[in-house]
């Protein structure tokens, strides 16, 4: 129903309802028909599904079995430290899950409790949630508004509805019948809606929505749908269910093979059970988790606060950033920039040359005296943000609001759109109006009409916000003021253009997205001509083939068009929630990943649903913060390119001790797997396993997460969303490397067991110390350690030194000796571990010399 079209007589009808009210039975009736005012949720999550739900993993599954079966043969040691792996990951993923479901929480919060009904003709106050379409509810500035209405009565009413629309001002509400099909939320003047609040003056309306039928009630829909996985949860997810059908299918062919040849059976589920473990990477969920909670940690310091610990890893792969324009690319602060005046564009800058002159100088009074706005014991101008810009440029120019003194004014409303001020000037009275220009000009005498028109196009055009200035002499001051006498037979004096300016800092930051790969694109509820301009200052635009749309625009657009379109429009002004939602549906269905920031109730859908939603931390609502999975503490634009530079640190990060984790695993299989085939006993046990996993590999996995930013970090594109974690060649470094690895261990095997030395010590010793110069090695794709510098990350090289150091304590003090089935070392085994050890390490320095060596020869230009 387009209630904005119906006059409010036609909506009366429509509800059955008079300007009396409803009648208390028609009430009830009606509200068994609708039911209460208020936000249902979905079907809620059980705490003990949340938590059941993570163990539905594959590789969760594999562990959880390995643990029963060596419970059942008596080893259980590695059944209680398999369990304590199991349980803690379960338990980081369980609070995960839990904390990121609050949004519809917040949403319900917003409900007020109480409005002032008119029902059997009688004021009354009563619960909102009691409210029905028809009832007549009575406004009142302080006022939230209980409901969707159309207003009736309006006397001086303003409503700021920046929740719902994104526009940081006031709304003047008016009564009339709209003529426009489908006009935005923020152009419905004869509507208020549920979630919205009063600012100024007083009005009557009558329900026409409750509940979820609200357009507060179609957001809660909206944020009531699933959140996307980030990019690493996705590569994951698929390298989980490869993996796990990889140790599967080894474990049953190495268990078969046995069996076949005669080996005994507990051995060989014994051997099973340690390849199931080798092959998974225990520590990599918690490294994960640890490595994002240090670099939300470091995020605070940039401004940055992380909700979902995901979305810092999200942000090394967005491509696409959504930003509103007021507060994140602009000031939010309203600026005169030119003034139109004696026939001459003046710039701000240049008004100073001029204040002297007559007409200038009557122009910038009228800033300054036709204004409510006030300077407070701190000399700061408080009122409204269009009069605080008019009088900041009357008081550049140390003109006073009191040096002539106020007499009269007719105050402004929303059907002239025209105020004026008398003031005592000498032994005269002066008038002075400002107002739209379209009706100021109508009202002037001796003026060009349209040549001044013309002027009010081009600075409309550069997305100012035009108002115009008259004045008018008297003999006398009137006894009473009337517009239709007072606001005639005017003197036009000038214009002022008006803008909220780009902050400084945003240009540079644009220009720093668009060299990393990443689009910015400009979603606001401001004006499309002051949106444009705004987007062409700052780099948004730059060349004819970039698209600036508005949301009627959009509606009357085909989806097949608007998906063929999206990677070109840069600019959406007037848009909808839902529209908002569809913007990023579209670019995710295009493949890209999509940032999207938002302050207001109506960002909450499109912040839940984009792969990173980034809610506003000081004009932001507490709906948009829950919804989202970062907040900007500065409300800045460039804020956001800073944290995807640290996005993009932490991913490479994520990939190196991936790279190291699971080269570790490589090694373990390899040594486990070609050991019984050249006829060596089973070099490891599962306790081993779980040492140099957890241990050996973790502390120093956890340490990468602190190297710095590669040189290049941001003049790369991002990564492609089909990237998975085994490209560029890492897999091969997975496979090579473990083998390197396996080769050391089997060869010390074989001399150890031949010389009658403690054989399975040294290769538990050497499979660790192996680790320790891999790690050392991958600090860098492509650089040296000692180009980087050894000691360049500190907290890695305690990591490798407590590991070596714990290694010590197990292999030398026989307290441990049964629990790790290790024995004391001569020196001489202990050297040569050492030396066989560090093989690795120079075997991947050998390796990115000639990397360097080959990107170096593809720079190179050969001649023709």
């Amino acid at each position: 129903m387009n209630w904005h079209k119906l006059s409010t007589d036609e909506t009366f009808e429509k509800l059955g309802t008079s300007a009396q009210g409803l009648s208390t039975a028609s009430a009830e009736e009606k509200l068994l028909q609708f039911g209460p005012n208020e936000l249902q949720e979905g079907k809620k999550k059980s705490i003990f599904a949340m938590l059941m739900a993570q163990f539905k993993d594959v590789m969760i599954l594999i562990l959880l079995g390995a643990a029963i079966i060596s419970g059942f043969i008596g080893e259980l040691t590695d059944t209680i430290v398999i369990l304590i792996i199991v349980v803690l990951n379960a338990v980081i993923g369980f609070f995960q899950e839990y904390r990121a479901e609050k949004a519809m929480q917040a949403l319900k919060q917003m409900a007020i409790t109480q409005a002032r009904v008119l029902r059997d003709g009688t004021s009354s106050w009563l619960s909102a949630i009691a409210l029905v379409p028809g009832d007549i509810v009575i406004l009142e500035a302080g006022n939230a508004v209980p409901a969707d209405i159309r207003i009736t009565e309006s006397v001086n009413l303003k409503i700021e509805e920046a929740a719902l629309t994104g526009e940081s001002h006031a709304v003047d509400k008016i009564i009339q019948a709209l003529e426009t099909d489908n006009p935005p939320l923020g152009d419905k003047k004869n509507m208020a809606f549920k979630g919205t609040f009063v600012t100024y003056g007083r009005g009557t309306g009558v329900v026409i929505a409750t509940g979820m039928q609200t357009e507060l009630g179609r957001i809660a829909t909206m944020l009531q749908e699933d959140e996307t996985l980030t990019p690493l949860q996705q590569r994951m997810a698929t390298f989980g269910k490869k993996l796990s059908v990889l140790v599967l299918f080894l474990c049953v062919l190495f268990f078969v093979a046995g069996w076949l040849r005669g080996e005994d059976i507990v051995k060989m589920v014994l051997t099973s059970i340690s390849l199931a473990v080798a092959a998974i990477p225990e520590a990599l969920p918690a490294v994960i988790t640890i490595s994002l909670a240090l670099a939300a940690k470091r995020m605070i310091k940039l401004n940055t606060l992380i909700r979902k610990l995901p979305a810092v890893e999200t942000l090394g792969s967005v491509s696409f950033i959504c930003t509103d324009k007021t507060g994140t690319l602009t000031k939010n602060k309203m600026h005169v920039e030119d003034v139109f005046v004696n026939g001459q564009l003046v710039e701000r800058n240049n008004i100073t040359t001029q204040a002297t002159q007559a007409e200038m100088n009557l122009l910038l009074h009228a800033f300054a005296l036709n204004n409510d706005a006030a300077e407070d014991d701190e000399k700061i101008i408080k009122g409204d943000s269009t009069e605080v810009a008019l009088m900041e440029v009357a008081r550049d120019q140390h003109i006073q609001p009191g040096s002539w003194p106020r007499l009269a004014e007719i105050a402004f409303d929303a059907e002239r759109k025209l105020m004026t001020t008398f003031h005592r000037k000498d032994d005269k009275i002066i008038s002075l109006t400002k107002g739209a220009p379209d009706i100021l000009l109508q009202r002037c005498e001796n003026i060009d009409i349209p040549a001044i028109e013309k002027q009010v196009d081009d600075m409309a055009g550069k997305g100012h916000r035009i108002l115009g200035f008259a004045y008018r002499w008297w003999d006398e001051l009137p006894a009473e003021t009337f517009s239709e006498k007072h606001e005639s037979r005017l003197q036009f004096l000038g214009l002022a253009g008006i803008i909220d300016p780009p902050r400084e800092e945003v240009f540079d930051a644009v220009a720093e997205c668009k060299s990393a790969g990443i689009v910015p694109v400009m979603i606001t509820g401001d004006h499309p001509l002051t949106a444009q301009n705004i987007a062409r200052r700052i780099g948004i635009i730059n060349n004819e083939h970039d698209i600036a749309l508005t949301g009627q625009q959009l509606t009357a657009m085909d989806n097949d068009v608007f998906l063929a379109k999206v990677e070109r429009i840069k600019v959406y002004a007037r848009v909808s929630p839902e529209q908002k939602l569809q913007i990023v549906k579209t670019l995710q269905q295009k493949g890209h990943y999509v940032a999207m920031t938002g302050d207001g109730v109506n960002d909450a859908p499109s912040l839940k649903r984009a792969n990173i939603g980034i809610a506003m931390g000081i004009t932001g609502t507490d709906v948009s913060k829950e919804a989202a999975h970062m907040i900007l503490l500065d409300d800045n634009f460039s804020t956001i390119v800073k944290a995807v530079r640290e996005g993009r640190r932490v991913y490479d990060n994520i990939l190196k001790f991936i790279k190291y984790l699971m080269t570790t695993n490589s090694g373990e299989l390899w040594t486990l797997l070609l050991g019984p085939l050249i006829g060596l006993p089973v070099a490891l046990l599962p306790i081993h396993i779980l040492w140099i996993n957890l241990i050996s590999d973790g502390l120093p996995a956890i340490s990468l997460s602190f190297e710095k930013a590669e040189k290049n970090i941001m003049n790369r594109p991002p990564r492609p969303p089909q990237e998975n974690v085994f490209s560029n060649g890492r897999w091969m470094h997975m496979i090579w490397v473990g083998m390197l690895m396996a080769g050391i261990a089997l060869s010390l095997q074989g001399w150890a067991i031949r010389n009658n030395l403690h054989w399975q010590t040294i290769v538990f010793n050497v499979m660790c110390l192996c680790q320790m110069g891999h790690v050392l090695a991958i600090r860098s794709e492509n650089q040296s350690l000692f180009s980087i510098g050894i000691f360049s990350n500190k907290p890695l090289i305690f990591a490798v030194l407590t590991a070596f150091l714990l290694q010590y304590i197990i292999t030398y003090v026989p307290f441990f000796h049964p629990v790790f089935q290790t024995e004391s070392l001569s020196l001489k085994e202990f050297f040569i571990v050492g030396a066989a050890s560090s093989l690795v390490f120079f075997a991947v320095e050998l390796e990115k010399i000639i990397r360097r060596k080959r990107m170096k020869t593809s720079k190179t230009v050969i001649p023709e």
